[in-house]
């Protein structure tokens, strides 16, 4: 068996499609890992959500800031906004089972015999990877209950609190642990957020730093797969840290890995050609 992970699908599934033809996937062999933002923007959401779904136990998802969008839109939280490519799926006659399969997804995803972990976005410096899959599965907890599924996604949007304090309760609480792990580029050493700016590493406002490059992040020893951050190209020059999300909506490339070569295959997102 080959376990592959690939960046943010977004609603991209030819090229997808591509890489695992390149690599021989096969569902009753292999595994895929998906590092979440599986729809939106991209002109294929509901086919990418249902490729996913039926690959049943040969696929590991995380979710991404699109994917809770999603589950928003889905129960009346959120509207669709102009650039939203989701009315397909909002529209399926399946679309009920898929908000079920999607809201049932992980936020964190940690092997252990690899010693990997996956992520949308990232893991906050301060955080152990046992206090991380704690807080991820305080949220899971909450999107998977009926009774605590509203109100969680009602209050989910929002950009504060921006640094975490085991003090934190309630919908607070979740919205901070969520953005840390879905929507996170830049923070201080001490994890806190800085959600504006949103180009590459030179981008980072006076203060603040990539995630992954805090000398005293907690996560040092853990492989680390992401996604999310498209303006990084791939680039990231941080030992055992991955940064997958290629931007292939953007017309650029999707990018899948071989966890346990590290090989790296694009697929040009322009075309549906490896590269």
């Amino acid at each position: 068996m080959t376990t592959y992970a690939v960046g943010d699908l977004q609603g991209c599934l030819e090229p997808l499609k591509c890489l695992l033809e390149q690599v021989d996937f096969s569902p009753s062999r292999d595994c895929l890992w998906l590092a979440g933002d599986l729809v939106n923007r991209g002109p294929q959401s509901l086919e990418a959500l249902r490729f996913v779904r039926d690959l049943d136990g040969s696929a590991i998802t995380v979710l991404g800031n699109h994917d809770l969008h999603l589950l928003a839109i889905a129960h009346d939280i959120e509207r669709l906004r102009k650039s939203d490519t989701l009315r397909p799926i909002l529209d399926a006659p399946d679309c009920a089972d898929l908000i079920d399969w999607l809201r049932r997804q992980k936020l964190l995803h940690y092997d252990a015999e690899r010693h990997t972990a996956m992520v949308h976005a990232g893991i906050p410096p301060q955080w152990t990877l046992e206090k991380a899959l704690k807080r991820a599965a305080e949220v899971e907890l909450a999107l998977q209950d009926d009774a605590m599924l509203r109100p969680f996604l009602d209050g989910m949007y929002g950009n504060l609190p921006a640094k975490w304090s085991k003090d934190l309760h309630g919908v607070p609480r979740l919205r901070l642990i969520t953005n840390y792990f879905t929507r996170m580029r830049f923070c201080k050493a001490d994890g806190t957020l800085e959600l504006e700016s949103k180009e590459g590493l030179d981008s980072a406002p006076k203060g603040f730093a990539p995630w992954f490059s805090h000398p005293q992040r907690k996560t040092r020893n853990v492989k680390l797969i992401f996604g999310h951050w498209a303006a990084l190209e791939g680039n990231c020059d941080e030992p055992n840290v991955f940064a997958l999300d290629t931007g292939c909506v953007w017309g650029n490339a999707m990018t899948l890995m071989n966890l346990d070569s590290e090989e790296l295959l694009r697929c040009d997102c322009d075309h549906g050609t490896a590269a």
